[in-house]
C-alpha cells in the first residue's frame, strides 16, 4: 500500500467519524456533490478479468417497452419530484463512496473507524474489492452499453451532467455493486451489526436511482453481481487471509465515540 493512500485514507476516514460525532445526519448532508474517484493504490484487486462472467449471468437490461423497462422509466421520472429533499441530500452524499458516502456511514454504525490507523486489513479488503467491482462490472456494462436515464432530457440530477455520461453505460450500476459487496463484507466482520451493514447497502444502491443516474434494474443487477462476487472471493486465499486479520481488527477496535443517531 503507497504512503499516499496511508495518509488520505487515514485522514479521509478519521475526519468522516469525527463529522459523526459533531453533526446529526442532515447536518452533515451538502448539496455539493463529492468527487467520485477512490484514494490513489498500488493495489489491484483479488479476482483476474474473466473469473466471473457478469453478462451471461445478468442477462441483458430489460427492453425500453417491456413492463420492466416501463416502470425503469416510470421510476425514473417519479424520482425528479424528490429535488431538495432530505432524500436527495443524501443521494449526493452517497455519490462519494470514500469520504462523505458509504464508508463513513459503514464506519459510524459500526462504532469503529474504517481506516489506515485502527482497521488496515479491513480498509484493504474494501479497496481491493472496490477494484474488483471494475474488472467484474465492466464487461457487461460495456456488452449490454445501456444509455444512462438521463440522456436525452434536462430534468434534475443530483450531480453535475458531464460528458462521460454519455459513454459510461448504466446497466449495472457500479455504486449499487461496490455498496452492497461492502455490506456483505462488513456484515460478515461484524454480525451483531449486519442489519444496519446491509441497510446502507441498500440505501447507497438505492441513491443511485433517487440521484436519477441509474435505473432501479441496474441497481438490482448490481447488488446481484456484488453477490456472486463476495461468494466468488471467498475461495480466494488471499482474500481468505485478509478476511482473518480484518476479524481480528474488529475484534480489537476499540468503540468510537460517534454515533449517527
Amino acid at each position: 500500500m503507497t504512503r499516499s493512500f496511508t495518509l488520505i485514507a487515514g485522514a479521509v476516514f478519521a475526519a468522516g467519524l469525527a463529522a459523526c460525532a459533531a453533526t446529526t445526519p442532515q447536518q452533515a448532508l451538502t448539496d455539493k456533490p463529492a468527487p467520485l474517484n477512490p484514494p490513489p493504490t498500488k493495489l489491484t484487486g483479488y479476482l483476474a478479468p474473466g473469473a466471473l462472467d457478469g453478462a451471461a449471468l445478468l442477462g441483458p437490461p430489460p427492453a425500453p417497452g417491456s413492463l420492466r423497462g416501463q416502470a425503469d422509466r416510470a421510476h425514473y421520472e417519479e424520482t425528479r419530484a424528490l429535488q431538495g429533499t432530505p432524500r436527495w441530500s443524501q443521494a449526493i452524499a452517497d455519490n462519494d463512496l470514500w469520504g462523505g458516502g458509504a464508508l463513513k456511514q459503514y464506519s459510524c454504525k459500526l462504532g469503529v473507524s474504517i481506516d489506515e490507523r485502527q482497521t488496515p486489513s479491513t480498509l484493504r479488503v474494501l479497496h481491493r474489492i472496490e477494484l474488483d467491482v471494475r474488472t467484474i462490472g465492466t464487461p457487461p456494462k460495456n456488452l449490454y452499453n445501456r444509455p444512462r436515464p438521463l440522456i436525452g432530457d434536462d430534468k434534475p440530477v443530483c450531480i453535475p451532467r458531464e460528458d462521460w455520461m454519455k459513454t459510461n453505460a448504466s446497466y449495472p450500476s457500479g455504486h449499487s455493486m461496490t455498496g452492497w459487496a461492502w455490506a456483505l463484507i462488513l456484515a460478515e466482520l461484524a454480525p451483531a451489526k449486519a442489519d444496519a451493514m446491509l441497510s446502507i447497502g441498500k440505501s447507497v444502491g438505492d441513491s443511485r436511482a433517487i440521484c436519477g443516474v441509474h435505473y432501479i434494474s441496474d441497481i438490482e443487477a448490481g447488488r446481484t453481481l456484488a453477490a456472486a462476487m463476495v461468494a466468488k472471493l471467498h475461495g480466494d486465499p488471499q482474500f481468505q487471509r485478509d478476511m482473518a486479520k480484518a476479524r481480528g481488527e474488529m475484534a480489537r477496535a476499540k468503540a468510537a465515540p460517534a454515533s449517527c443517531s
